[in-house]
C-alpha cells in the first residue's frame, strides 16, 4: 500500500493545487463552527442550495451563543426548505451544549467532537481535519466512489463490512501532515472528475494507477447492496376556513418525519382516498356543518424511505370545531411566522403538484 499511497496522495495534492476552483464559502473555513454549520447543511443538501442557508445562518447566528439563546421556532423557520429537520434540532441541542457546557468554545479533539448529538464519523473527520488539521480521514460518497474505482474494490459500500474497508483505506492514504488539504481534494476529485456517471477519464490524473479503469470496469463501481423499499403514506390536509378569516395547525410533536413543523388538520391513510368526504369530515369536526369548498391535485413528495402523497381540501366552518381540541387557531396573516414542511410550503406558495 506505501508505494500506490505515495503515487495516489501526491498525485491527489498536485491535481488539487492546479484545479482548486470549487468556490464554496465554507472552503479554507478555520473556525470550528463554521466547519460544522456548513457540513450539518450539506449532510443531505445539496451545494448550490446549502450555500444560501449557510449565508442566512450565519447572518442570523454569527456565534454558537447566539444560535444556542435564538427562539427554536426561529432556528426551524430559517432552516425551511432544507428539509431532513433532525439536522436542524441536533443543530440546536448541541449549540445549547457547548454554550452551556463550555461556554461557546467547540471541541478541539475528535472523540469529543464525535460525541456531540447529529455528529457521526464524517461529520467529526471533516470538522477535525478542516478546522484542526487533525490526521481524520473522511469518508463520504465521493471518497469510497474514488477508492472503489481506483483499487478495483467490489466490496458494497453500504455493506457492514464495505463501511469499514473503505474507511480503513482512507485512512491509509490520507496525507497526514495536510489532513485538511487531502480531505477537501477527494471530495472535490469525486465531486469534479470521478463522477457517477460519465466519469472524466480521460482527463484523469489518476488514469495510469486506475484499476477501473484499465478493466473497464467505472461503470460496475462502487457497487451496493441495499435497494430501499420506500413505505407509502397518504397525508390529507383540510384547510379549515373557519370566521374572522383564522385557520387550524397544530405542531408535529411524534417521533416521526417533520417532528418540530406545523401542518393544517390532518388526515393520513396508507392508501388513496376518494370522495366523497363526509365520513371523514364527521371524524374530524363532529357533527357541525362543514362545506367542502375546493379540493386541489395529488400532491407528492420523495424522502429518503418513504414517499408522501395527498390532497389539500379547503372546507369552511361557522364556528370553531370542539372536536379538534389538538389544533390552535391563528389567523392567516400569521402562518408565514410558523414554520411548514416543504409538503405544505408548495400549496401554500400555489405550486404545481409535482
Amino acid at each position: 500500500m506505501s508505494l500506490k499511497k505515495a503515487a495516489f496522495t501526491k498525485a491527489l495534492l498536485k491535481w488539487h493545487n492546479k484545479n482548486n476552483e470549487r468556490k464554496m464559502p465554507w472552503k479554507g473555513e478555520k473556525d470550528p463552527y463554521k466547519v460544522w454549520l456548513s457540513e450539518i447543511i450539506l449532510q443531505q443538501t445539496r451545494v448550490d442550495q446549502g450555500r444560501a442557508y449557510y449565508e442566512k445562518f450565519l447572518e442570523a447566528f454569527p456565534t454558537i451563543h447566539d444560535l444556542a439563546i435564538a427562539p427554536e421556532q426561529k432556528v426551524f423557520k430559517l432552516w425551511e426548505g432544507l428539509g431532513y429537520y433532525n439536522r436542524c434540532r441536533n443543530l440546536i441541542a448541541t449549540a445549547k451544549k457547548i454554550d452551556a457546557e463550555r461556554n461557546g468554545i467547540f471541541p478541539d479533539t475528535y472523540e469529543e467532537i464525535l460525541s456531540l448529538k447529529g455528529i457521526g464519523p464524517y461529520t467529526a473527520a471533516a470538522i477535525s481535519s478542516f478546522a484542526f488539521n487533525l490526521p481524520h480521514a473522511v469518508v463520504d460518497g465521493n471518497v469510497t466512489r474514488v477508492l472503489s474505482r481506483y483499487l478495483g474494490d467490489f466490496t458494497p459500500i453500504d455493506s457492514t463490512a464495505g463501511k469499514k474497508r473503505y474507511a480503513g483505506l482512507a485512512q491509509q492514504l490520507l496525507d497526514t501532515e495536510q489532513a485538511d488539504l487531502y480531505n477537501q481534494a477527494i471530495m472535490d476529485f469525486g465531486a469534479t472528475i470521478c463522477l457517477p456517471r460519465n466519469p472524466l477519464c480521460e482527463n484523469c490524473i489518476q488514469a495510469t494507477g486506475c484499476r477501473a479503469l484499465q478493466e473497464g470496469q467505472t461503470a460496475q463501481l462502487p457497487v451496493k447492496e441495499k435497494s430501499i423499499q420506500k413505505k407509502q403514506r397518504w397525508f390529507y390536509y383540510f384547510n379549515v376556513e373557519a370566521p374572522g378569516n383564522t385557520t387550524y395547525i397544530r405542531r408535529r410533536s411524534t417521533k416521526d418525519i417533520w417532528e418540530g413543523l406545523f401542518e393544517f388538520v390532518l388526515l393520513e391513510s396508507d392508501h388513496a382516498i376518494k370522495a366523497p368526504w363526509q365520513k371523514h369530515i364527521r371524524q374530524l369536526f363532529g357533527r357541525q356543518s362543514v362545506t367542502v369548498r375546493r379540493i386541489s391535485s395529488v400532491y407528492r413528495q420523495e424522502l429518503s424511505h418513504q414517499t408522501i402523497q395527498g390532497q389539500f381540501i379547503t372546507v369552511g366552518v361557522e364556528k370553531a370545531a370542539p372536536a379538534l381540541h389538538d389544533y390552535m387557531l391563528v389567523h392567516r396573516r400569521q402562518l408565514t411566522d410558523y414554520a411548514f414542511p416543504k409538503f405544505i410550503n408548495a400549496w401554500l406558495r400555489g405550486l404545481k403538484p409535482a
